[in-house]
């Protein structure tokens, strides 16, 4: 122990990670080593597939004895590392978390915290009993964008808020490659639905938004209405490359997305993230065979929504709306915040939001506005994802600097809203909270942020 750490400082060596599922996010967020090992180390990797888990301890100098094929042989183990950073897909967030917690790592978790109400409160509650410090990647309130405009909102420069509005567009290229022909497609299989795969960052910020005032009730509503195989156009086929008269002209043409681009490369070529590459031969006889990704998207076995309406009314009385949009042309979110003085509005992939209020001093005009830049990195997310995980790394090393803004007690609001408005729009019924439920449970010393859900 050095003498930061005796004198209950921050700790000045690296924080030590282990890579639980080692997919595209999480090899993303563990870059963030690369660039500042004095600050991050991957001190190992759970990962079931043989090739990605060597590629993965090759990248980052990983010994034979840090690398495990499950979850529950590295749970054999002693506590090996500070923290853990779990990227397995949402169905197995939960359960692959649950027992490193009680062993006492620390945690940073890709979203959604897990695909049912029931699992995410069990989380919570085992986070809470057992001190650790857990962060979920909810990277958009790292995103310049975002943290300006939330700076905007608490700056009182549109007085208290009465309505959000915020929209995702989904691309057509994503949407099909991703919602459509992919893992994510089919809720049976991915464990996710549209709303809480695509847009718990968007309730989240909504949440995020509203800081200290809590949900009461939501509705919702949504349908699977372009992608089924009645909306398929004359002349489609089974695959693009196979039976298709229209693939030439189709957006959705395998060949032109995938090869001709190419997009997606990790979620189509078989071992892509394992560095594998494929000639565009390969790549071609492989979409006219047995790929997922050369099907054609009317005829997949996908049976989520590609639309759905979110809309939440608080205990204030003040309301918001989110529209989740599959296959537009563009894709981008939108945010616009009225409030009893003013309104923000603005596209996070513009880089700039307008703050707007009412005037009758400027030239007969009606109104006068403001209008914000902001530098966004070429970085996923608007530029939040290494933020988020530098953000982690203080929280760990117990920094009072950390904002530790996207703790489990605050993300947890985001995910009720999104899985009761699934229940809502299923079920044609409002639903309301009852938050008495969780804020009842004893925490413990060391757990995550402020008194669940205030923020």
């Amino acid at each position: 122990m050095n003498r930061n750490e005796a004198a209950g400082g921050v700790r000045e060596r690296p924080v030590s990670v282990i890579i639980v599922g080692a997919g595209s996010r999480s090899m993303n967020y563990a870059s963030y080593s690369r660039k500042h090992p004095e600050r991050m180390r991957i001190a190992g990797v759970v990962e079931p597939n043989p090739q990605r888990r060597e590629h993965t301890a090759k990248t980052y100098d990983i010994p034979e004895e840090m690398t495990f094929s499950s979850v529950e042989e590295l749970a054999l183990r002693p506590k090996l590392a500070d923290a853990v950073m779990n990227g397995t897909m949402d169905d197995l967030h939960v359960s692959t978390s649950l027992p490193l917690l009680r062993i006492g790592y620390d945690l940073l978790l890709e979203k959604p915290i897990g695909v049912s109400e029931d699992e995410v409160t069990e989380l919570y509650r085992t986070a809470r009993e057992h001190g650790n410090k857990v962060m979920i990647c909810h990277v958009l309130r790292y995103a310049p964008f975002y943290t300006e405009l939330k700076r905007a909102i608490e700056s009182g420069a549109i007085g208290e808020i009465v309505h959000i509005q915020t929209e995702e567009n989904v691309d057509f290229h994503h949407m099909a490659t991703a919602f459509v022909r992919g893992k994510f497609a089919n809720q049976a299989r991915s464990g996710s639905s549209f709303l809480m795969q695509k847009c718990c960052h968007d309730l989240d910020l909504i949440a995020w938004f509203q800081s200290g005032t809590r949900p009461v009730r939501v509705s919702s509503y949504g349908s699977l209405l372009q992608f089924r195989e009645s909306r398929a156009p004359a002349g489609s086929g089974t695959r693009c490359l196979t039976d298709c008269r229209i693939e030439a002209d189709c957006v959705y043409s395998a060949k032109k997305l995938y090869v001709d681009r190419p997009l997606w490369g990790a979620y189509v070529w078989p071992r892509y993230l394992d560095g594998v590459r494929l000639s565009d031969r390969e790549k071609l006889e492989s979409l006219g065979t047995d790929n997922p990704f050369g099907r054609c998207v009317w005829r997949c076995d996908n049976d989520i929504v590609d639309h759905q309406a979110v809309m939440i009314e608080f205990e204030d009385g003040s309301t918001a709306v989110h529209n989740l949009v599959g296959a537009t042309a563009k894709a981008c979110r939108t945010v616009h915040i009225t409030g009893t003085k003013g309104e923000i509005q603005g596209v996070l992939e513009d880089g700039a939001f307008v703050v707007r209020r009412p005037s009758l001093t400027d030239g007969g005009g009606t109104f006068r506005e403001e209008r914000v830049e902001i530098s966004v990195s070429n970085d996923m997310h608007g530029g939040g994802d290494h933020r988020l995980v530098e953000d982690f790394v203080r929280v760990v090393r117990g920094d009072e600097k950390a904002s530790f803004s996207a703790s489990l007690d605050h993300s947890i609001v985001g995910h009720l809203v999104g899985f009761r408005a699934d229940r809502s729009m299923a079920s044609g019924r409002s639903m309301s909270f009852d938050w008495s439920a969780l804020t009842s449970t004893p925490r413990t010393p060391k757990a995550n942020g402020e008194p669940f859900p205030s923020e």
